[in-house]
């Protein structure tokens, strides 16, 4: 009778501690579920602001310098307000850019190669390169945190500003593909390839560390026309 009841003491003071832990990991799961709203609140917030205040700014700046090119159409003045009508055009997109990154309703691979393949279209689109995509994806709503979102963009964006400064190539191509374990992103060109002094320049030095921030991979393939480039990124669940 001793042993019997100090067996269920035993078990009823297990269940008790089970139903302990079993509370705690429920706090601590409301506690990260409230953090991670109270992050995406402040991501749309920032987004608002800089939306409403600093692009009302930037195209302002820019609806001033047009009307004053337009009043003073002297050369010596036209020149120093085009550079300011052409860098506000700049900083208009660069925050379009940044306010991309931080809306979390883009945060899916789909919404990704979408905005990736318009800009590059967009920027291809005034130069003689010409530009195919090549989408073979799995999931477009597989989610792509903010992180990964922008490095890849940037990286992207880093190597086709290279292909269009460097390579004298007059086609591009860009290959999105998704697997469950990694999305893979490869460029390639038939242009000149890349000299061994350009190949340790910046943008192969800024496109690796993009890649290394998000734990990923670039790599250079050799190429007999042209060059290659290969981006892998690892997908989290």
């Amino acid at each position: 009778m001793v042993v019997f009841i100090y067996n269920k003491k035993q078990l009823i003071q297990q269940q008790e501690n089970q139903l302990k832990e079993s509370e705690f990991q429920n706090q601590l799961l409301q506690k990260e579920l409230e953090r991670q709203k109270a992050i995406q609140l402040e991501r749309e917030r920032i987004s608002q602001d800089m939306h409403d205040d600093l692009g009302a700014g930037i195209s302002a700046i820019k609806l001033q310098a047009e009307f004053l090119k337009y009043k003073m159409p002297e050369e010596s003045f036209s020149e120093d307000l085009e550079a300011i009508i052409t860098t506000s055009e700049d900083m208009n997109l660069a925050m379009r850019e940044i306010l991309w990154s931080l809306n979390s309703q883009n945060d899916t691979v789909g919404n990704f190669i979408e905005y990736t393949s318009l800009y590059v279209k967009r920027f291809l689109d005034k130069t003689n390169i010409t530009f195919q995509l090549n989408s073979n994806i799995i999931e477009k709503e597989t989610n792509l945190s903010v992180k990964a979102r922008r490095n890849l963009f940037l990286a992207v964006k880093e190597a086709v500003h290279n292909i269009y400064k460097h390579s004298q190539a007059n086609e591009v191509l860009i290959a999105f593909e998704q697997s469950e374990a990694v999305l893979s992103i490869t460029i390639s060109d038939k242009g000149i390839g890349l000299s061994d002094a350009y190949q340790k320049g910046n943008g192969m030095t800024n496109m690796s560390l993009r890649m290394e921030g998000i734990n990923g991979t670039f790599k250079v393939i050799p190429s007999q026309n042209g060059l290659q480039l290969l981006f892998v990124y690892p997908l989290q669940d």
